[in-house]
């Protein structure tokens, strides 16, 4: 009897389950991985914070804008200050400071040296190819109009039109029996209005800003008040043309400068009144030469062929006509 007892709590022994308890080693594994997700979080967030601080700058920057920063990167930096390419010692706007330079191979002391600052040259700016292409199509749509108007046509022998290194320059002069202007005056004559209206909507074929400069003869300013010159006779020509662009179509906001420039760049300075002399030059700047008439304060290179282009002083108006009080004789 015993002996079936001792069986049957064996048998119950051994059906019975058993249960292993492992305990955990090392810690919770997934802790060190559990912040790896806001690091990741915090980049992209950073990442749509900077795509869209882009976009905002973008959309609130003006096609002009755009267009100079693109054209800004395609002409290499050196050529815009005026150095040869990969020359930054001959860029003209660095001023140069004193001691040894550690380039020059010539024996010497070692001791500072006081060396004479080089005087900053004028240099003119460099087109972008893409840039210079659009002008050029200009150009050639221009000469196009001016041969296919009858009425252009007719005073074509006034017309002058040439790629500089500035841009296209559109110049109107006036003929020996075709003033543009009465004598000493500023109010157009019919077929000079006639010239600059029809030229006027062609400028907005493309975006780059005007700059208009008014000449006169040498002949002195003597009828009017005192102190009225060729200067104010030649500002005020100036904008009688752009108004008669404006009325033609050209948007008012490509205009970037209207001067008077007198009598200090004529065409013929052996003629005191030669009727060239007399003329209305409209400039349609390249990128580079609007850049750098931003970053020189609002001053450029006199766009002329002349021996006197080095130093003249303008009667400068920059986007409002020049106001002057007393009536025009």
């Amino acid at each position: 009897m015993s002996e079936r007892r001792s069986r049957a709590s064996q048998q119950d022994e051994t059906s019975a389950p058993v249960i292993v308890r492992r305990s955990k080693k090392g810690g919770d594994h997934g802790a060190h991985h559990g912040g790896a997700w806001k690091i990741a979080y915090a980049d992209f967030v950073t990442a749509m914070m900077a795509f869209f601080l882009l976009m905002w700058l973008l959309g609130s920057t003006s096609k002009y804008d755009k267009q100079g920063i693109e054209d800004y990167f395609n002409t290499p930096l050196s050529s815009l200050l005026g150095g040869n390419e990969g020359t930054a010692a001959a860029r003209p706007n660095v001023i140069q400071g004193g001691g040894r330079d550690i380039t020059d191979s010539r024996p010497g002391d070692g001791k500072k040296t006081q060396t004479e600052p080089t005087p900053p040259t004028k240099v003119a700016p460099i087109a972008a190819p893409a840039d210079a292409a659009r002008l050029q199509q200009l150009k050639e749509k221009l000469t196009a109009l001016i041969e296919q108007s009858p009425v252009l046509k007719t005073f074509k022998d006034q017309i002058r039109i040439s790629i500089t290194n500035e841009g296209l320059r559109i110049e109107i002069v006036d003929s020996q029996n075709r003033p543009m202007f009465p004598s000493g005056s500023s109010k157009l004559q019919p077929y000079a209005v006639t010239i600059l209206t029809q030229i006027g909507a062609a400028l907005n074929d493309v975006e780059n800003r005007i700059s208009i400069a008014g000449h006169t003869d040498a002949v002195p300013y003597t009828a009017g008040p005192e102190g009225y010159s060729n200067w104010e006779l030649s500002s005020e020509r100036a904008n009688a043309a752009r108004r008669a662009l404006v009325a033609g179509g050209m948007h008012g906001e490509k205009l970037l400068q209207v001067r008077g420039l007198a009598d200090v760049l004529p065409l013929n300075s052996n003629v005191a009144d030669e009727p060239t002399n007399r003329r209305i030059s409209i400039l349609v700047l390249n990128k580079a030469a609007e850049l750098a008439f931003f970053h020189d304060g609002g001053r450029t290179t006199i766009d002329e062929a002349s021996p006197a282009s080095s130093a003249i002083p303008e009667v400068v108006s920059r986007l409002q006509p020049v106001s002057v009080s007393h009536s025009t004789p």
